[in-house]
């Protein structure tokens, strides 16, 4: 299987509750966010959302679609959504949540391995480019947050935690 080490980092002008409630509130994720084609909910978790189960289904530029479950596994309100991912691809999805100031620092971190055999038999050769359509997703959901809620999207930045010449980061 194919391994991916993936961090976004979305620096939006914008109150840290706002931010939060809309990308916790991923039913509503393909209202703003192109890459995203639908949210199902699977089944209901706890109160504070724990063991929530959703399907999602992704089309980036490139002509395939992606489908996975995401089991909420850790919630900690306007710190971190965590969830594991089960179905073409497999791993750990993490988003983390900070102020800096007036500005609403968001981190996602997306560790997983794909569980498609024709995207694992051509990894080695098209693995710059699964990460160029996973880079142009991120932007477009940094993009449609900024649009849904109205304010200036500051920066925003993806970076491959495996290459060999990553810096060194700091978490939030």
């Amino acid at each position: 299987m194919a391994d991916y080490h993936l961090l976004a980092i979305w620096r939006i002008e914008a109150p840290l509750e706002q931010v939060y409630l809309v990308i916790q509130n991923t039913l509503c994720w393909p209202e703003w966010w192109p890459g995203v084609q639908k949210v199902e909910q699977v089944q209901a978790g706890d109160a504070d959302g724990i063991d929530n189960i959703r399907r999602y289904y992704w089309k980036g530029t490139l002509p395939y679609r992606m489908v996975f479950e995401v089991r909420a596994t850790r919630i900690e309100n306007l710190e971190v959504i965590e969830g594991t991912a089960e179905g073409d691809l497999e791993g750990i999805g993490r988003w983390r949540f900070a102020r800096q100031g007036a500005l609403s620092i968001v981190q996602y971190e997306w560790h997983v391995r794909s569980t498609r055999w024709w995207m694992n038999l051509i990894a080695p050769f098209a693995r710059a480019l699964f990460i160029r359509n996973h880079t142009r997703i991120m932007a477009q959901g940094a993009e449609g947050l900024a649009r849904r809620l109205g304010v200036r999207l500051v920066s925003q930045e993806s970076v491959d935690l495996m290459a060999d010449d990553v810096p060194s980061r700091g978490a939030i």
